[in-house]
Order: C-alpha cells, then sequence, then structure tokens
C-alpha cells in the first residue's frame, strides 16, 4: 500500500497534526535552550506561550543556579549538595512540565509557576 494514501485515513489529520506541533513545540519548552525553538516559532498560540512562560522560569533557575555554582566554585565541596538537590529539583519541575504538556493541561508548576506571570511577549 501507499503510505500517502493512507495518510488520510483518519479522518480530519489537519487538525491532529497541529495539536502534535503545538505539544512538540510546549515539550521543547522545557528543555533548556531548546526554549528557543518554540519562542521564535509558536509563541502566538496560547498553549504553546503558557508552557514556554513556565519553560522560561526553569530556565531563569537554571542560570540562578550556574551562576552560585561559579561564585561558590572553591567552596564546591560543601556546595555540591545543595546545588544537587535544585537540580534535581529543576528535573522533576520540568518532567511534572512535560507531563502536562503531552496530557494537554495548561497547568502551572507547583512553587514556581506563579513567576511566569512576569513574563509578557
Amino acid at each position: 500500500m501507499d503510505i500517502k494514501n493512507n495518510a488520510n485515513v483518519g479522518g480530519n489529520s489537519g487538525s491532529s497534526n497541529q495539536k502534535g506541533n503545538q505539544t512538540l513545540m510546549g515539550v521543547l519548552s522545557y528543555l533548556g535552550i531548546l526554549i528557543l525553538v518554540p519562542f521564535f516559532m509558536a509563541k502566538e498560540k496560547p498553549f504553546v506561550k503558557f508552557h514556554l512562560k513556565q519553560g522560561l522560569v526553569l530556565v531563569v533557575i537554571e542560570l540562578i543556579i550556574w551562576v552560585l555554582r561559579s561564585m561558590f566554585w572553591p567552596y564546591s565541596y560543601f556546595m555540591f549538595s545543595p546545588m544537587q538537590i535544585l537540580n534535581l529539583a529543576v528535573l522533576v519541575f520540568v518532567i511534572i512540565g512535560i507531563v502536562n504538556v503531552v496530557q494537554g493541561k495548561e497547568k502551572e508548576l507547583p512553587l514556581i509557576g506563579k513567576f511566569s506571570k512576569y513574563f509578557t511577549f
């Protein structure tokens, strides 16, 4: 069988493709530097914009952790555990955000999601 002929067997493939694209852009919003892809390609879509702002909060937190780690590098033995705990917390927030995207929810991240309102674009 020809794949092109079966492409529209399920009916309205345009809307499912658009939803899949928004899901992909939402997931990319939580993956560090890859936040630039949805920022430049799909920030006008409300679903993507919501998750883009949530992901931007996480990027700012990651940058703060990086700066703190750089400042306290000579004391890295004492700062290792707290920084690792903060990195683990960011990873948990990323997973929560991606799960929300895949489920199609616009749900704020716990504790830090409220800071996304400060990003306007």
